[in-house]
């Protein structure tokens, strides 16, 4: 007897994470079309520690130092508006404190060296750090925390928001201490 549930043709590809892969060779593949993160639901202020923290990512992923790439992002912007004001206060803030932001997040990060941490994380992270530890303006670290934890959300993975939260969190918390 013969299972009449089972197919003689090949079944097509299952779609999963990554790349579709083709049923043979030579056969064309439909490729999704990714979706920029949804950001005009976020408040401006939001909006412009983003625009603060492409510069961060590209002078992470390009290797150079972030007040080179802030003066390029000034001179040309790839944006359609030029880098907000505050959003320049931000990169230079993180700037001036680099060393020490990245010791912090290394100190108090638990397993997870800067390195190891995705390009975007580690921009967030240094970018958040630097306004908890080191604006004067801010008297209050929790909305700041929400608004990265936010950012996160809007343009990172599923673990990203709770990973980003704890962790400047955790440095508030020991600023209070150390303060």
């Amino acid at each position: 007897m013969t299972d009449s549930s089972a197919s003689s043709t090949p079944s097509a590809p299952r779609k999963g994470p990554g790349l579709p892969l083709p049923a043979r060779d030579g056969e064309e593949i439909e490729f999704e079309r990714t979706l920029p993160a949804r950001t005009d639901r976020l408040h401006t202020l939001t909006r412009q520690r983003i625009r603060a923290l492409d510069v961060l990512f590209e002078a992470d992923a390009r290797r150079l130092p972030v007040l080179e790439v802030l003066a390029q992002r000034l001179r040309v912007t790839a944006a359609q508006t030029p880098v907000p004001e505050r959003a320049r206060e931000l990169v230079e803030g993180y700037a001036e404190h680099a060393e020490e932001v990245d010791d912090q997040l290394e100190t108090h990060s638990r397993d997870w060296p800067l390195h190891r941490m995705p390009a975007v994380d580690r921009a967030i992270l240094r970018l958040g750090a630097a306004e908890v530890l080191f604006d004067t303006e801010a008297s209050d670290r929790g909305p700041v925390i929400g608004e990265y934890t936010k950012i996160a959300e809007a343009l990172s993975t599923d673990d990203s928001p709770r990973f980003v939260n704890g962790l400047l969190q955790r440095l508030v918390d020991v600023r209070g201490l150390l303060g």
